[in-house]
């Protein structure tokens, strides 16, 4: 416990700051008060001060003990604003100095490696290490399966583009969907169908029917923590989609960029059940780790090793060795570890406080998701109002959200709008919700006026 507990003291001294707390010049508790207060070592907690302060935040006094830095002032990014429009990680989760750490280690350790032409599918160390890593999420690979890209988005668009042993073309996507795949469909005019994707789930019947008749070359799915909806599949449900894609030679794309977040310990991804080299698993590190890293891992069926290795060394020879490297580093040691216990914790209390919200603002027609992981929720607006209106007043209110519309195929999909509560601090979450429970309610009562009775009809 001890190995996390300085984070906690590093993360609660920075809250104090912002909430004012704790300003300039003011002297912290002694070691011995916050050893008590966390229940931690005295070791533990000189760490965690030492951390604040190489990052500039506190000085100590030789035997005085340990001060707030005079000029220390919360940076302002928001500008006021409350941002359930940005989907990147938190900020402040993000392990800015213990990954460079890794990149210094990097350079030392691998020198002309990392300023060199590569093997095309990713640095053969990182690979053996994400062979260890992948255990941990239930999928058990071997090295030469795994392909490190550029991020998701260039495993999605090689997967789109190239052909597969099935010799099928048509793309099945749920709706709604991640809108960055569907660009990439669109885009190419790839051939692509969509299967409706509710707050319950999809329509199995109508699944295997599309499977039978589509010609359908690979299902695109987000089985956990689904970006818009939040929705999860049942390990049932996973194991009835992978019998399904092999009764139809149908291969499954799996988009987990989100799994390290799942709470429940017993939840595989579709990966897991598969005993027939259908699905194909696609790990991203932009939205629990560093986005700007563009570094993902794609674990891939034999037969399809060969024509994705091409279509990526004709992208781009080679992802970064550099940020492979660190990456590498950081996986090994441990700290990869550690940075995601912290973040689930950070987003588990963030998605509790906007689900509560939820719940005592909105009125009692209006529908949201309920999801149980990860950062993201929809909410279901009444036909009555137009979504598009509602942000503009939303905006206006500095709060910012955005319409699904982007995540159907033919932009004309439910009348709602995303939450991501990732980048939104603990504080303005509920506040947020208020005023979009506030719009709602403001649209609903223009639209029962009755300009007869000049009353508003309940």
């Amino acid at each position: 416990m001890s190995a996390t507990k300085y984070i906690h003291i590093v993360d609660w001294v920075m809250h104090e700051l912002d909430q004012n707390r704790l300003h300039s010049g003011m002297k912290l508790p002694s070691v011995r008060s916050l050893a008590t207060q966390f229940q931690c070592s005295k070791n533990t907690v000189v760490k965690a001060l030492e951390v604040l302060k190489q990052g500039h935040i506190l000085y100590a006094k030789e035997k005085s003990g340990y001060f707030v830095v005079d000029d220390y002032k919360k940076p302002n990014t928001s500008n006021g604003q409350i941002d359930f429009l940005s989907a990147g990680p938190d900020p402040d989760v993000l392990p800015y100095e213990d990954f460079q750490h890794c990149m210094n280690q990097a350079i030392d350790r691998y020198k002309e490696q990392l300023f060199t032409y590569n093997d095309v599918k990713g640095l053969p160390s990182l690979r053996n290490e994400l062979v260890r890593y992948l255990q941990n999420m239930q999928i058990f690979t071997k090295t030469d399966h795994i392909v490190v890209t550029s991020g998701s988005q260039q495993a999605l668009h090689i997967l789109s583009l190239m052909p597969f042993p099935n010799g099928k073309k048509t793309i099945l996507i749920e709706e709604p969907t991640y809108f960055g795949m569907i660009d990439v469909l669109t885009l190419h005019q790839i051939p692509t169908i969509g299967i409706g994707l509710s707050k319950v789930g999809i329509d199995f019947e109508e699944l295997e029917r599309t499977f039978k008749t589509g010609d359908i070359k690979f299902f695109y799915t987000v089985p956990r923590c689904h970006n818009p909806l939040g929705h999860q599949y049942t390990n049932a449900e996973k194991r009835k989609i992978v019998a399904l894609a092999k009764k139809y030679d149908v291969y499954i794309v799996e988009d987990d960029y989100l799994g390290e977040l799942d709470s429940d310990p017993k939840a595989d991804p579709l990966y897991a059940h598969d005993q027939n080299d259908c699905v194909i698993y696609v790990k991203s590190f932009s939205k629990v780790f560093l986005p700007g890293l563009r570094l993902a891992a794609v674990v891939l069926p034999e037969g399809l090793i060969p024509s994705f290795s091409q279509y990526k060394f004709s992208a781009d020879f080679n992802t970064s060795p550099m940020t492979q490297g660190a990456l590498e580093i950081y996986l090994r040691s441990g700290m990869f570890h550690y940075h995601i216990q912290r973040a689930k914790e950070v987003y588990a209390t963030k998605l509790a406080l906007a689900l509560d919200a939820c719940k005592t603002y909105l009125p009692l027609d209006v529908h949201y998701t309920k999801p149980v992981n990860g950062f993201y929720l929809t909410i279901f607006l009444p036909e009555k109002i137009n979504v598009n209106r509602l942000i503009r007043m939303l905006a206006d209110r500095d709060v910012q959200v955005v319409s699904t519309s982007r995540m159907f195929l033919h932009s004309n999909g439910s009348n709602s709008i995303r939450i991501s509560i990732s980048q939104v601090d603990q504080q303005s979450i509920s506040e947020g919700i208020f005023q979009i429970a506030e719009c709602i309610k403001a649209f609903q009562q223009t639209a029962t006026f009755n300009p007869l009775s000049l009353t508003f009809n309940r």
